[in-house]
């Protein structure tokens, strides 16, 4: 059986797919999975030995489609369920299992806060698209696979870093789902540990203001030094994960870390949270405002940004949990 599964974006979503292709492969005999995304994305998919075949949407719709109609798959699975993959699916004509977005549900709780969500988490609602195959998600939770090459060696790490850290992705997508720069540097100067600050290029700023404010001793800014499986490696070599919601803390997910999450305009409730993995949720409950948006904004659309300026940051337990 040969199958192709759609996935464009982004980071975390790429990994909260990962249990669908393992429990495909490992439960269907014999069968053949295609993973089709962006090229930006090459990063997360290259190394999954789940994976068969890659194909990626470089520029135009219409190549990829060619490309893909060579194949003559005997099945899609749609993780995606946006206009481009409907325009494949169409294309194609090849029967096709798709995931329920609930975007109305998504509509009522961030426009009118009215909560008519499932208490399911995502990787769930993935795993729905494949039951009618008899496969079952198997409780392994996600997979996230680095090369040797990316692997950072501890040496390589300032030298307070080398015997350990705490990793803190201060990135995130939108920035209503980060920190001010300010509350992240009275976070880490409470915490009494070595820190290592994760994210892309344009996190490198923040990442200098703090250390900056704490020193380059304790902290080290290793935002945009390294590729995304670099930083993952990272990741994987820390005592314990502080993100904000974005795409690595599913990686530490996948890495079967302790996470601390520090929610903005986004809640758990939206079903993508942690999975299967010790987290901690740390968000500013009770605000009529909340969520502003199922994925983030620019800026407060209220001005006063007090999800992030008003969340208790709880660092004393963060302490104990290090130093146990």
């Amino acid at each position: 059986m040969k199958i192709l599964i759609l996935r464009f974006s982004s980071i975390g979503d790429i990994v909260l797919t990962t249990p669908v292709l393992r429990c495909l492969k490992t439960q269907l005999p014999g069968a053949e999975l295609h993973y089709c995304t962006k090229r930006a994305f090459a990063e997360l998919i290259e190394p999954n030995p789940y994976i068969d075949r890659r194909y990626y949407l470089d520029g135009s719709l219409n190549d990829l489609i060619q490309q893909l109609r060579a194949e003559y798959y005997d099945l899609i699975i749609d993780l995606h369920n946006n206009l481009r993959t409907r325009i494949i699916k169409t294309r194609l004509g090849v029967r096709a299992r798709t995931v329920d977005k609930l975007n109305w549900q998504k509509w009522l709780y961030v426009r009118w806060k009215i909560d008519r969500l499932p208490n399911r988490h995502i990787v769930d609602r993935y795993m729905d698209t494949v039951l009618s195959l008899g496969v079952v998600n198997d409780g392994q939770g996600l997979d996230h696979f680095i090369p040797p090459a990316d692997r950072v060696a501890a040496h390589e790490l300032p030298p307070l870093h080398q015997t350990g850290y705490v990793a803190y992705a201060i990135g995130g997508q939108h920035a209503t789902k980060r920190l001010p720069a300010n509350r992240i540097i009275d976070l880490c100067r409470q915490l009494d540990q070595p820190i290592v600050l994760l994210g892309d290029a344009q996190d490198r700023e923040t990442g200098e203001q703090v250390v900056q404010a704490l020193g380059p001793e304790r902290t080290y800014n290793a935002c945009g030094l390294y590729r995304l499986n670099q930083s993952a490696s990272l990741v994987a070599g820390a005592r314990l994960v502080i993100s904000h919601d974005t795409g690595l803390m599913h990686i530490a997910a996948a890495l079967r870390k302790r996470i601390y999450v520090i929610w903005g305009n986004t809640t758990p409730r939206f079903g993508m949270y942690p999975y299967q993995t010790p987290f901690t949720s740390l968000e500013k409950t009770g605000l009529p405002c909340r969520p502003c948006s199922k994925i983030g904004s620019d800026r407060c659309p209220l001005g006063h940004f007090r999800c992030m300026n008003e969340v208790e940051l709880l660092v004393s337990e963060l302490s104990e949990i290090v130093r146990g």
